[in-house]
């Protein structure tokens, strides 16, 4: 078959088209005759937790009026993988995807369907700025939370058995991270509630304080950890003791330019499976004194290695606290994500994952790129 004549296939939201989507399906039609699969507006809410700007029929009339389109339709489905019946329909010979669009999920499926799996290089038309929609939503500029070290120690339950630090930092939303994604997507939601647009100026542990009882107002049956407030709120690297309480006792905070970018340079992102609906986290815990002290004492040694940019000893210790969290918590890991942690982990120095059970990233160290990966920004 001529190379030309292949049938590509390429799936999303397609939603504020911008030139960032013209030149990534200018680059799958290079292999072929291209079909674009979009997601529903059921679809991205339920993803995303919120509406698309632009219908999804608004959005196919756009998208089949590009030249280089062959045809293109509003997938059926549901969830990341919202086009399964559509490409067992069009059996294409190649599906394309962008570097923050690849999930090992996807993957997975094109080679039990034999199809070809290509990811972007995702250049720009020459001249013109990269794009995404992400950059493109002005009207929110609300960080998300990732956790390095220690996560769970911000719930009394588990801190009154030992004391002890949550690492986090305050990433930019240079992505749309998904809804129940471990980047605090609640704490998120209630933040635009309060802010709409941007974190307020003023004292940061008193605005986090803000969000955390905003989101925990009282009666509630489950608190949700300070941390992930605190970890939107307050900018660069910080440092949560956590002494049998909600809220920590001490809070350490760094915002060095170089230790940031040094940060940055080796954090490296794979998108993980979604978490199986049945999935309970809390179920079958086993908290004890010991378990803490290890999760303790590994989000300490974290910290000490990121002060000392010792990626070796940094990787060690994000492994430990992982392996600490899975004993108290089993039920965050899956077969699923344990094949993930085995593909890539010969690329890094440790590991873990953002949402328990699923639905979230693997989290990987390392000094070299690492395949597929995505990459954050720390906010300043």
């Amino acid at each position: 078959m001529d190379s030309k004549k292949k049938r590509v296939f390429v799936s999303g939201c397609y939603d504020m088209l911008h030139s960032g989507h013209v030149a990534f399906f200018e680059e799958a039609s290079q292999f072929g005759d291209l079909y674009v699969g979009i997601g529903s507006d059921k679809t991205i809410y339920d993803l995303k937790a919120r509406k698309p700007i632009n219908t999804d029929a608004e959005r196919l009339y756009m998208v089949k009026a590009l030249r280089m389109v062959k045809d293109a339709w509003v997938n059926q489905g549901s969830g990341m993988l919202d086009f399964v019946n559509e490409i067992k329909a069009l059996k294409p010979d190649i599906f394309f995807v962008n570097s923050d669009g690849h999930s090992p999920l996807k993957e997975k499926l094109c080679k039990e369907l034999k199809i070809e799996y290509i990811i972007s290089k995702r250049i720009p038309y020459a001249g013109l700025p990269v794009r995404s929609t992400t950059a493109l939503r002005q009207e929110c500029r609300i960080p998300y939370r990732l956790d390095i070290a220690g996560g769970w120690l911000d719930q009394p339950f588990v801190s009154v058995q030992c004391p002890g630090p949550v690492l986090t930092i305050s990433i930019e939303p240079d992505f749309e991270f998904n809804d129940r994604s471990g980047m605090a997507t609640s704490s998120r939601k209630k933040a635009v509630e309060l802010w709409q647009t941007d974190i307020p100026e003023g004292d940061k542990e008193k605005i986090a304080k803000i969000l955390f009882c905003y989101e925990n107002p009282p009666g509630m049956s489950y608190v949700s950890g300070s941390q992930d407030s605190l970890g939107i709120v307050l900018p660069g690297l910080n440092r949560l003791y956590y002494n049998g309480d909600y809220w920590p006792e001490t809070i350490d905070s760094v915002d060095d330019t170089d230790l940031l970018k040094w940060i940055e340079a080796r954090i490296w992102l794979i998108p993980l499976f979604p978490r199986h609906a049945t999935c309970d986290v809390l179920a079958n815990k086993k908290v004890t004194a010991e378990a803490a002290k290890q999760l303790s004492k590994a989000a300490d040694d974290c910290w000490q290695a990121i002060l000392s940019k010792d990626a070796v000893a940094w990787g060690k210790a994000c492994s430990a606290s992982f392996e600490a969290q899975i004993d108290m918590f089993p039920n965050m890991v899956s077969p699923e994500i344990m094949d993930v942690i085995k593909e890539y982990k010969s690329e890094a120095f440790g590991w873990k994952i953002t949402g328990a059970g699923g639905g979230g990233y693997c989290v990987f160290v390392s000094e070299n790129p690492v395949k597929n990966a995505i990459q954050i920004r720390i906010r300043r």
